[in-house]
């Protein structure tokens, strides 16, 4: 039986895992996730965004973006969005 917490720790490390694997493979464009999958990069950042304020943290939108791209939007596009 899994407790809770181990519940969440998975969770979180699985999380932690998935957007390192989006930050490394920046050759995947959002529009292609979003085809493919029904969510991006944004979509993350958006729901990251909800999760904090669910849990009593103010966080902006772009602060909750830099966290998935692992730098700020405006420079992950610049530098990577086709």
């Amino acid at each position: 039986m899994m407790l809770d917490y181990n519940k969440k720790e998975i969770e979180a490390s699985v999380f932690r895992r998935l957007v390192a694997h989006l930050q490394e493979n920046t050759e995947v464009q959002n529009i292609d996730l979003m085809d493919l999958a029904g969510f991006c990069r944004n979509c993350l950042g958006k729901w990251y965004k909800a999760a904090a304020e669910e849990n009593g943290v103010d966080m902006d939108y772009d602060a909750a973006r830099e966290i998935i791209y692992g730098m700020p939007y405006v420079e992950w596009k610049d530098k990577y969005q086709k």
